[in-house]
């Protein structure tokens, strides 16, 4: 088993520091850690394996949250992930048994790709809508009153492609899109005018400093729909939420997985995201980015979750020294997988890339 050294010796978030990096603000002291989630099975097993819930009582009404934000700290982030609740679409969902081997959950679920719960204009005037004024902030407002002063809270939201796709299925979609464009003009207003509420709550909060506009824009050599009607229907949404958040002084990250090279102009300079996120390496690896583009747009994570599920212990470090030999320089990076910590990532995979980027600078 891995010993973690650099992991175990204790850690002080600097959310300014953070901030500054996805700024661009040059290079930084220490690596920053970044990712668009973990899965909750994976913080449990870090919780667990190194006690950190020790001194917590689980009668604690705020007992999950505490041991979230010990969580968070022990692995290097200077930032806690927050939402909003009471905003649930309701979606077509499939699912099957969790093919994970260590950290299984009970299933794994994923979205009806031919047909969604819009498909007429009849659905549409059906369909029951999430009520923007029932949004409910209970929890970021536990998680402002009790992170620590010296991290920041991390706000999700921003799925416009993604509900398009989710609420008529892609094929539907892509049939629409010929068939019925007003309809589809439609959809995308109502997420819009969602999304606009739920930003504006993220944004009365002071302690969020970033809000993640997550939303999947398309597969591996390609976009899920053209470049004009993604700048149309999705990027016109992006481009107001990344205006308000900008206004109130915040950062705009952007996780999109797929080929985005057709629409990467518009996300650089038209929508102006102050941070772009999941590098696949079939598609383009984030050193290549960084020299490409990195200097208009800060770049998070990277490394390939296929090659954390499936890379030893050296040729883990060694990766994420590299990376950060090409990314680290002039600031505007954070160390991170490509995608997502998901459950079926060896535990001990993702934190040995932690603990390397903890070390980097001190031993390399």
């Amino acid at each position: 088993m891995p010993a973690f050294p650099y992991l175990l010796r204790g850690f002080r978030p600097d959310a300014e520091a953070f901030l500054k990096n996805l700024r661009r603000q040059g290079t930084p002291r220490r690596v920053h850690f970044m990712e668009l989630y973990q899965d909750a099975e994976v913080n449990e097993a870090v919780a667990q394996r190194f006690e950190l819930a020790r001194g917590l009582s689980p009668d604690d009404p705020d007992f999950q949250i505490k041991k979230y934000i010990a969580t968070q700290r022990f692995l290097g982030y200077d930032y806690c992930s927050v939402y909003v609740g009471g905003v649930a679409f309701v979606y077509n969902w499939e699912s099957t048994a969790d093919p994970a081997s260590d950290l299984k959950r009970e299933s794994r679920s994923w979205m009806n790709e031919h047909r969604g719960p819009i498909g007429s204009w009849e659905d549409f005037e059906k369909y029951p809508w999430p009520d923007p004024k029932k949004i409910d902030t209970s929890a970021l407002e536990k998680f402002s009153r009790l992170v620590p002063d010296d991290m920041c809270l991390v706000g999700h939201s921003g799925h416009f492609c993604e509900n398009l796709v989710w609420l008529f299925g892609y094929e539907t979609l892509c049939y629409l899109l010929y068939d019925d464009r007003k309809l589809v003009e439609a959809v995308a207003q109502r997420i819009l005018a969602i999304e606009d509420a739920i930003f504006t709550v993220y944004l009365q909060f002071p302690r969020v400093q970033a809000i993640w506009h997550s939303d999947d824009l398309g597969f591996k050599t390609s976009l899920l729909l053209s470049a004009d009607d993604m700048r149309h229907f999705v990027l016109s949404g992006h481009k107001q939420m990344a205006a308000k958040v900008h206004a109130a002084g915040r950062l705009s990250l952007l996780h999109a997985c797929g080929n985005r090279a057709a629409i990467l102009e518009d996300i650089i300079s038209d929508v102006k995201f102050d941070a772009l996120h999941s590098f696949e390496d079939t598609i383009e690896k984030v050193t290549d980015a960084k020299q490409r583009y990195g200097h208009r747009i800060s770049l998070i994570g990277g490394i390939d979750v296929d090659f954390l599920c499936r890379a030893s212990e050296p040729e883990i470090r060694r990766r994420v020294r590299e990376t950060l030999d090409t990314c680290l320089p002039g600031g505007g990076y954070c160390l991170g997988s490509g995608n997502s910590i998901a459950n079926y990532i060896p535990l001990d995979n993702y934190l040995t890339m932690l603990d390397e980027g903890r070390c980097y600078g001190e031993g390399k």
